[in-house]
């Protein structure tokens, strides 16, 4: 199988590659290193099944070439983080929809049906409460914080466009609402908390946790999450597949720092920040982001392999080694 994989020198993207290499398949990842890096992708630079573009994708001159090539897409590349969607929200919106939608009508004049997946986000769900986040119930978008939003937005712009173009074109297409994806190759450069919170526990740092700490989170290992995209995708329809990806389980920001410092055997302190002070402007966090697994369940026969707590205790022995190897 051939497979295009666009942001695949980031986080998810690179495991994907990492993946679909390990299955035999042929992959070209396209990364503008904008939130990726070449580390993320220098296993596999000599491996003849790989090939690598430096490009953003909303400008990339062989996209129409390339598309057709492919059997599969994953289309992961997005202005993501917290911090840069504070910082940069007109960019978030034109990178993220532009982006999206190149893709799709390049593969819509290509002529070929390769399964394409795009990646949205459980921030699509907005500030609901509930127990469990489910695919068909209503999406809420406060409108008294607008650069908050831009992400979450740019997202349900790419969902449109993706079940538009899967109907209208016969496109087989899937859509994966990510929750929380952690792991190896993260960084905490952007406001993803776990790798933040390991290198402050590895350090004897304090804690950092923004707001009071009460806001819950499901987090599920890269690894896992991985295969359970590339058995998603698999099932792209030209009606559209809409699927949380994630794990249920549910740890407040506040327990998950606890249980960081008591993986580590650190003598860490926690330390409240407001949001204000922690992102420099006012702040609406999402408060519960749990998701209903029972749509995944029934398409993926993968379920998650990694614990919580050993994702926490790979991390904190890969950051005591890059430590203690780092130059003085």
């Amino acid at each position: 199988m051939h497979v295009l994989i666009t942001g695949g020198a980031g986080f998810i993207g690179s495991h994907l590659a990492e993946l679909h290499l390990a299955q035999g398949h042929k992959v070209h990842v396209v990364d503008d290193f904008s939130t990726g890096s070449p580390a993320n992708i220098e296993p596999f630079v000599h491996n003849p099944d790989f090939r690598f573009t430096e490009a953003d994708i909303a400008n990339w001159p062989e996209l129409s070439q390339t598309v057709p090539w492919a059997d599969r897409i994953y289309h992961m590349a997005a202005v993501v983080g917290v911090f840069r969607v504070l910082d940069e929200p007109i960019r978030v919106m034109t990178t993220n929809v532009q982006g999206c939608d190149m893709l799709l009508a390049a593969v819509h004049k290509g002529g070929w049906k390769p399964q394409v997946l795009i990646a949205s986000s459980s921030e699509i769900y907005g500030p609901r409460v509930d127990d469990k986040l489910s695919e068909d119930m209503d999406l809420i978008i406060q409108p008294d914080a607008p650069p908050r939003w831009n992400y979450a937005i740019s997202k349900l712009a790419d969902e449109a466009l993706t079940l538009s173009y899967g109907h209208i074109h016969d496109i087989p297409v899937s859509i994966a609402r990510l929750f929380n994806t952690v792991g190896p190759r993260q960084t905490g450069r952007y406001g993803m908390v776990i790798p933040r919170f390991v290198r402050q526990a590895v350090n004897g740092e304090p804690l950092t946790v923004f707001g009071d700490g009460q806001q819950r989170r499901s987090f599920v290992d890269v690894r896992d999450t991985v295969v359970m995209l590339d058995q998603v995708a698999g099932k792209a329809s030209t009606e559209g597949i809409i699927v949380n990806v994630g794990h249920d389980r549910e740890i407040s920001i506040m327990d998950l720092a606890r249980l960081v410092i008591e993986r580590a055997g650190s003598d860490s302190v926690i330390e409240i920040i407001p949001y204000e002070v922690a992102y420099g402007q006012p702040y609406v966090d999402i408060r519960r982001r749990r998701p209903d697994t029972r749509r995944l369940h029934s398409m993926v026969s993968h379920r998650p392999q990694w614990t919580l707590e050993a994702t926490i205790d790979d991390l904190i022995r890969a950051a005591r080694q890059a430590r203690d190897t780092a130059p003085a």
